[in-house]
């Protein structure tokens, strides 16, 4: 989990909306394109490892990878949001 504090201060590079912690669902949704081998992120690469915990944009279109505690928040990471 994130600070809240922090989490206030965290913004997409792309579109500038805000960020939040993506929900069980959307982080599921994900999961399941990695696992079937149909996840890319915003820059082409197929995305191969599952993820722990994400943070969504405001709208819930792109979610950016947590990874060790620090979100990565590079625009060619973010991975198009999957529909449940």
């Amino acid at each position: 989990m994130i600070d809240p504090t922090f989490l206030e201060l965290l913004v997409c590079p792309a579109s500038k909306q805000p960020l939040r912690e993506a929900t069980a669902a959307e982080l599921a949704a994900v999961n399941r394109a990695i696992a079937a081998g149909s996840a890319k992120n915003r820059g082409g690469t197929a995305v191969t490892s599952a993820w722990v915990a994400a943070l969504a944009t405001k709208d819930g279109s792109w979610l950016y990878p947590i990874q060790d505690e620090i979100p990565i928040l590079l625009s060619s990471e973010a991975v198009a949001a999957v529909s449940r």
